[in-house]
């Protein structure tokens, strides 16, 4: 396993590593990080279990009630909690480069052509462009 640095992160496990950091040190269900990020369970439960297989979050069951099943919940670690800081500043600083190319102060055009069925002169295409703004 190589230094926190070398770790890639997919833009899930930054969005999973952003809602345990909002309180680092407190216990999380994974069905309520599903729900804060969106995630379902397929994208989700893989990811938290890299994460812990990484030592970057720790994990335990947590028992309920009589007849209900125990849970499972995660937190960070301190290196899981300084890994996130680091790959959510990357990826930040990332954004914000990025961020003039799409910025409103210039449009972007586009070109499309379409290609549409015609009963009389078979198939026509017609070259369409127009400008758009992006905004965040």
């Amino acid at each position: 396993m190589g230094e926190p640095s070398d770790i890639r992160v997919s833009p899930q496990t930054l969005s999973v590593l952003e809602a345990l950091l909002e309180e680092p040190a407190a216990w999380r269900y994974g069905y309520d990080l599903s729900r804060e990020t969106g995630l379902k369970s397929g994208t989700l439960y893989p990811v938290l279990m890299r994460l812990a297989e990484r030592r970057l979050l720790e994990t335990r069951w947590e028992a309920t009630e009589p007849g209900r099943p125990p849970r499972h919940m995660y937190r960070l670690t301190t290196r899981g909690a300084e890994l996130a800081r680091g790959k959510l500043s990357q990826a930040r600083r990332k954004r914000a480069l990025a961020r003039p190319a799409l910025s409103d102060s210039s449009p972007l055009t586009v070109r499309l052509s379409l290609t549409v069925p015609s009963a009389s002169r078979g198939t026509v295409l017609i070259p369409h462009s127009f400008k758009v703004r992006l905004k965040e």
